[in-house]
């Protein structure tokens, strides 16, 4: 190994020292106090519930902790290289304050922040300032061997660990010592940092259960996106066979008619070939709708926003659609939001009686959001074999969740989210 080589490691350990120390002590200047507030404002919010004002301050204050700690786990990735992932439940916008609040206290994530703010202002803040201190005190101690002693020997009692420095020869022995604590800081002090990372991952990580209750939760939507794709595939199939191909078979046969009677028969000749080329027209309609079906042309041209307005000007009640998105979500995502609005219109005109719906669509916070609303006469739910939970199982491929107002007499209102990213 050469000597240039040496140097630049102990260069580079030299700076991860004293980096350690500096990370460690700007945490220690938000752990203590960014957690205690947190905490003190967040169960007082929580013990406030019962009596109503908590409802509406809980939300807020959740809020806060839940930026408090992924601002953590960023700096855990960042500083430590200690990944922490975040498994918060997601809420729907269009609830109220209650059921805000109540998605939150059930939320076990919710729980889980909590009791690390305990954590993190004790075990945490320690962790976070012993890098610091490891680094920082024996500095100290060679600043009283090179002559800080002069001024603190005139303060009675002064000791440095357990040299009592009065003189040079003392603040010699406060450097002597000081030597073995800074090569402790040169090996231990980002291992202490690490070490708070980890710790803090402990407590922020999310539980066995509740991975395995997400991996439950990702077969589940997998099987159904494959039952769903089967299905799909069936009905092409029956569409194909019962539809098109009968078309294009029964074509076939008046061509050969028409061969057999162009010099027999003319004018039955001529009959038979307007029938044919009827035929032909209502044979490429259908593959055309087969088509549309599958995967609209209009969709993949020119993107969600058009496919919905096109979607909304066939059908047969008056349909306004605002739509803000800044770009276009990957192919799949585009292709169940599509068929998803599509079904909730469906519903719409043939069961719910409505003569008037309203569609808004818009991405915000990597969240694709769709809003469909009529003013129907409601009582629409979410039951097992419905469409609706249809739409909820092709959503829950891509992680979406359905949300359902629909009180008996209406207005019904169908909130879909879907977490995506634009390009």
């Amino acid at each position: 190994m050469t000597m240039q080589t040496v140097n630049g490691s102990w260069g580079t350990r030299a700076r991860a020292m004293g980096l350690a120390a500096v990370r460690g002590l700007a945490l220690t200047l938000v752990t203590l106090p960014g957690a205690l507030l947190l905490s003190v404002l967040t169960l007082i919010s929580i013990s406030l519930v019962p009596i109503g004002i908590g409802a509406y301050t809980t939300p807020w204050a959740v809020k806060g902790v839940r930026a408090f700690a992924d601002w953590r786990r960023v700096l855990a990735a960042e500083w430590g290289g200690v990944p922490i992932p975040s498994a918060y439940r997601p809420l729907p916008e269009g609830a109220n304050t209650w059921a805000r609040t109540y998605a939150l206290l059930r939320d076990p994530a919710t729980w889980r922040d909590l009791r690390w703010l305990q954590v993190d202002m004790t075990a945490g803040y320690v962790t976070a300032l012993l890098p610091a201190v490891l680094v920082l005190y024996p500095l100290e101690g060679l600043a009283v061997a090179a002559g800080l002693w002069q001024p603190l020997s005139k303060v009675d009692g002064y000791w440095y660990g357990f040299v009592h420095v009065t003189d040079q020869a003392s603040g010699l022995a406060a450097g002597a010592l000081a030597l073995p604590l800074l090569a402790l800081a040169y090996l231990y002090a980002p291992r202490l940092l690490q070490a708070h990372f980890t710790l803090t991952r402990t407590f922020l990580a999310p539980s066995r259960t509740e991975l395995a209750e997400r991996v439950r939760v990702l077969t589940d939507t997998r099987r159904d996106a494959v039952d769903t794709s089967a299905a799909e595939l069936r009905r092409i199939e029956r569409d194909l066979h019962d539809g098109a191909q009968a078309r294009l078979v029964a074509m076939g046969m008046d061509l050969g008619t028409i061969e057999a009677l162009l010099d027999k028969d003319p004018a039955q000749a001529k009959k038979l070939l307007a029938q044919a080329r009827q035929s032909s027209v209502d044979a490429l309609a259908e593959l055309r709708d087969l088509v549309r079906g599958i995967h609209p042309p209009v969709l993949a041209e020119r993107g969600l926003g058009d496919a919905v307005r096109a979607l909304a000007l066939r059908l047969p009640v008056p349909t306004e659609v605002a739509v803000d998105l800044g770009g276009r979500a990957d192919a799949p995502v585009e292709s169940a939001a599509y068929f998803a609005v599509s079904e909730v219109l469906t519903n719409a005109v043939k069961h719910a009686g409505a003569d008037r719906i309203w569609i808004d669509l818009h991405h915000a916070q990597e969240m694709l959001r769709i809003v469909v609303t009529d003013n129907g006469r409601g009582g629409a739910v979410i039951a097992a074999g419905s469409g609706l939970s249809g739409i909820e199982r092709r959503l829950g491929t891509f992680d979406g969740v359905l949300a359902v107002s629909s009180p008996a007499g209406g207005p019904t209102m169908v909130t879909m989210e879907i977490p995506c990213a634009l390009s």
